[in-house]
């Protein structure tokens, strides 16, 4: 394959490059490294969707690898799994609106998290110093979860508008 964009092609080194340094990104954010690296691959294929064999063969890992991977995927909801037509093959996907599913099962976290708190605050005393601390806590998730919602509002809207 070419290696340069002149014509439009992949540069295969760059999207190498590309995955190793996004997955690492990730990994450091706290994500599973191999989780990283299949997810970032996935994010820099064509299609968004790639088998296990695909997988193993891009990032030179094992399919074992890429279950475990592929398994923690599957369960924070960042790709699924579709039967590749007319084969026993599964495809792993990437969900649509990605990031907006992401940051939204967030959001959902956020609520667990404030109505612990809440509680939490109440149960020590309000006027405690960990009663003070946990409601101040509750209240900043209460106050990221309604600029959060806000935001993804806005987003849609200037998704809209790009000309992708």
């Amino acid at each position: 394959m070419e290696t340069t964009t002149d014509t439009g092609a992949r540069d295969e080194e760059a999207v190498s490059r590309f995955v190793e340094r996004f997955a690492s990104q990730l990994t450091e954010a706290g994500m599973q490294r191999m989780a990283s690296r299949v997810f970032a691959a996935l994010l820099a294929s064509d299609g968004g969707a790639m088998t296990s064999a695909e997988l193993s063969l891009a990032l030179q890992i094992s399919p074992a690898a890429v279950s475990g991977a592929v398994g923690y995927l599957t369960q924070v909801n960042m790709v699924s799994r579709e039967r590749e037509p007319g084969s026993r093959r599964d495809r792993y996907v990437l969900h649509n609106e990605l990031w907006y599913e992401t940051f939204t099962r967030r959001d959902q976290v956020l609520t667990l998290w404030e109505r612990t708190l809440r509680e939490g605050a109440a149960g020590l005393g309000p006027d405690t110093p960990a009663g003070t601390r946990i409601a101040e806590t509750a209240a900043f998730f209460e106050f990221l979860q309604g600029e959060m919602l806000a935001m993804m509002d806005r987003w849609r809207v200037h998704r809209a508008t790009l000309d992708l």
